[in-house]
């Protein structure tokens, strides 16, 4: 049974009330260590720490935060394998995947904003006529709340933290409680880093309570928050009337467009991909699939068989494709919405069941899971299911399939599949999206602004749009 701690001014520290929470391993349903259930004395500890530290941080230069993210980086990737045991046990995703992608993006994450930084330039402008040079300050916020989910633990963490430090801000963090290790890891990292004391404090404990406490607390003046929208509508409206900077990366029901004159084998095997990555737990995976209806009959044909070749197995295993779901009421919120499927007399192709895997019968585990659908007035078609269950149906036009790609309340990221042009750009400049990827999904350049519209969120992260929302704004002018 292994305990994690809060990660307060540098230090590992239990929660003041001492009290804990069950940590369970998804792939075996088994408890296997307990986080601290944080309460708002622990977040006032985080603040007050953070709020020491940032006068002498916020003055630090360039090079030398780029330094420590750098550094940080490093230490990521000497230590690939163990975070990426720490993350698959944690999550119950396939360690092939952690190793790949989540820790190595996160290592990405802090390399790269550690050399934004040194980049990240502010605005002059001279008043010709007028005798005047105005310029603009970027200046840090101050102290800032950072609240990540549980689908990708550090991938997601890591993409805050790093440019709200390299801004110059001092951070008060809470990772998922159902997914903490790897953060709560990272202080490790920080510490053997040479990040400052204070600089980065990480929280551990229930939505309900830490993370509350970070967001109503008076003198944390930004919320950058990744997770569901009613808990995205909840935070906007304690926020609105306390005039804090928001940055809300929500949820997403994403449209994979398939017309006839893609390249095939490509398209195919990439579909396989963006439906049950993680399995089917991130919110860029395509879970409606709109196919062209020449090539329908064909598509779900060959999806289906490919899709029942996936293995579902242990995380450990190298040839596992599908791990374990992340919690057991997840599981149960998944497989409800294929009942509710049956319900709306759509067509189970594949899938639909629970899994058990010898020796470890007891883990959160569901077959990947095709559902053929009539009507995208459906359930299952408008609400986020998150997990590795895709819709398929077919389409007659452009005009048809772009109307249902946009008849949903989410709009984070939509692919396209073609290879005529004059329909890339037309289609591309009407999907109500902030993310299109046209023959290709989850190709990510760090550079570009990452973010949704609709209920899928508020504000851009990424590239200089996550300096930006770390720092405010200040004009000078000097008339000479």
């Amino acid at each position: 049974m292994h305990r994690i701690q809060n990660y307060i001014n540098g230090s590992f520290i239990n929660p003041i009330q001492d009290n804990w929470i069950d940590n369970y391993c998804p792939a075996n349903g088994e408890v296997y260590g307990q986080i601290p259930n944080s309460s708002k004395e622990d977040v006032e500890n985080a603040y007050i720490a953070a709020k020491s530290a940032f006068p002498v941080w916020s003055q630090t230069t360039l090079e030398e935060r780029s330094r420590i993210l750098i550094k940080i980086s490093e230490l990521l990737e000497d230590n690939l394998q163990g975070f990426a045991e720490a993350e698959s046990k944690d999550n119950g995703k396939p360690i092939s995947l952690a190793i790949s992608v989540d820790i190595p993006r996160a290592a990405s994450n802090f390399r790269f904003f550690g050399n934004a930084i040194t980049q990240f330039a502010s605005e002059s402008h001279e008043s010709v006529g007028q005798q005047a040079v105005n310029y603009t300050l970027r200046q840090p916020i101050g102290v800032v709340g950072c609240i990540s989910p549980w689908n990708l633990p550090l991938y997601l963490f890591t993409w805050k933290i790093a440019p709200a430090i390299a801004a110059g801000n001092c951070v008060v963090a809470k990772p998922s409680e159902v997914t903490p290790m790897t953060a709560y890891l990272l202080g490790e990292i920080c510490n053997e880093a040479g990040l400052p004391k204070g600089v980065l404090n990480i929280v551990h404990g229930l939505g309900t309570t830490s993370g509350q406490a970070i967001v109503v607390h008076p003198d944390i003046k930004a919320i950058s928050f990744t997770g569901g929208t009613a808990t995205g509508i909840h935070i906007a409206k304690v926020t609105a009337p306390m005039f804090k900077k928001l940055s809300l990366e929500l949820g997403g029901k994403n449209p994979n467009i398939i017309f006839a004159d893609c390249d095939y084998k490509d398209m195919l095997d990439t579909t396989i991909r963006s439906s049950f990555a993680n399995q089917g737990q991130i919110c860029l995976c395509g879970s409606r699939i709109f196919v062209e209806a020449s090539i329908y009959e064909m598509f779900k044909t060959d999806f289906v068989k490919k899709v029942k070749e996936l293995k579902v197995g242990h995380p450990s295993e190298s040839d596992t494709n599908i791990g374990a779901l992340v919690s057991k009421p997840h599981l149960e919120k998944v497989m409800s919405y294929i009942d509710i499927a049956k319900e709306e007399k759509a067509a189970v192709l594949c899938g639909g069941n629970k899994v058990t895997v010898q020796g470890y019968e007891n883990g959160y585990y569901l077959e990947p899971t095709v559902i053929e659908v009539s009507t995208d007035e459906c359930r299952v078609n408008q609400e986020e299911i998150f997990g590795p269950v895709v819709t398929i149906m077919a389409f007659e036009t452009e005009d048809n399939v772009l109307q249902m790609a946009n008849k949903v309340k989410y709009g984070l990221s939509a692919t396209l599949w073609t290879n005529n042009l004059k329909r890339t750009m037309r289609m591309s400049n009407q999907l109500q999206a902030g993310i299109i990827w046209v023959n290709t999904w989850m190709m990510r350049d760090l550079r570009t602004p990452f973010g949704g519209v609709k209920a899928s969120g508020v504000g851009r992260e990424g590239g200089f749009e996550a300096l930006r929302f770390f720092t405010e704004a200040k004009n000078v002018c000097i008339k000479y």
